[in-house]
């Protein structure tokens, strides 16, 4: 007698696929047997179930041709996880391309997440049904720790724009029996972190900015990402997930 897995003939599409919480979705949700579609800008390495293409979020030509090819070979998109996301360690008025910084995170950061759900939002408007789910952050909750330096940067309104978008659409969509999620991550290792990490006085700060004294991985963001792509969180919408070891409960 086999189990049922979780994800059984749903289709995912996941953005920023190539590393850190992306990749971890891509691995989980394959292996509770969902249709991975990944995509990154950078190539990627996933064996060969995981259909891999390279795409950029922001160009909104890229990702229409993106979603009409996953429909050719799937007919469907259950569920979408918009992880594309970068970030920036220079201060916004401390550099002399501070507009060029900005407009960069602000465009990866939400841009690409409207891009990608506009597109997908009409393809489950015809299903009835489908999980959109936003990689947000903490820093959009809180702001930037001034004990990390660099505190006036773009990232933490960018993701402060996530979990508005999040909840815009939600309400948007909810109609057609598509739920449009976020999550907020806690500092959590991966490469994107890796800078802050590497100096290990200001790594013990980040641990310490959490409750559980450590950092978050990459696998437990994915587990939390899929509870809300899976049925188990069917009357879930507009949320605001927090994954990030008690740092918000303070």
């Amino acid at each position: 007698m086999t189990s049922q897995k979780r994800l059984d003939g749903k289709t995912a599409l996941i953005t920023g696929a190539n590393s850190g919480i992306g990749a971890s979705c891509v691995k989980l949700f394959s292996a509770q047997g969902a249709n991975i579609i990944a995509t990154d800008t950078d190539r990627m390495n996933f064996n060969d179930e995981i259909i891999q293409i390279q795409s950029d979020v922001t160009k909104s030509d890229e990702a229409k041709k993106l979603i009409n090819d996953i429909l050719i070979r799937f007919k469907s998109i259950d569920i979408v996880v918009n992880s594309a996301g970068v970030t920036s360690r220079n201060a916004i008025p401390d550099t002399n391309n501070d507009e060029e910084i900005w407009d960069r995170v602000m465009e990866v950061n939400v841009k690409g997440i409207f891009i990608i759900s506009k597109y997908v939002i009409e393809v489950m408007k015809t299903q009835k049904q489908g999980s959109i789910i936003n990689l947000a952050s903490i820093m959009g909750v809180v702001g930037y720790p001034e004990t990390l330096g660099t505190p006036l940067n773009p990232y933490p309104p960018s993701k402060g724009a996530v979990i508005q978008l999040t909840k815009t659409l939600a309400n948007h969509v909810a109609q057609y029996g598509i739920r449009v999620n976020a999550i907020c991550p806690g500092f959590i290792e991966t490469n994107m972190t890796k800078s802050l990490t590497e100096n290990q006085s200001t790594k013990k700060i980040i641990e310490e900015l959490h409750p559980m004294g450590r950092m978050g991985k990459a696998e437990e963001v994915a587990n939390a990402a899929l509870f809300l792509a899976s049925d188990e969180s069917s009357f879930i919408t507009g949320s605001n997930l927090l994954v990030d070891g008690g740092y918000t409960a303070k």
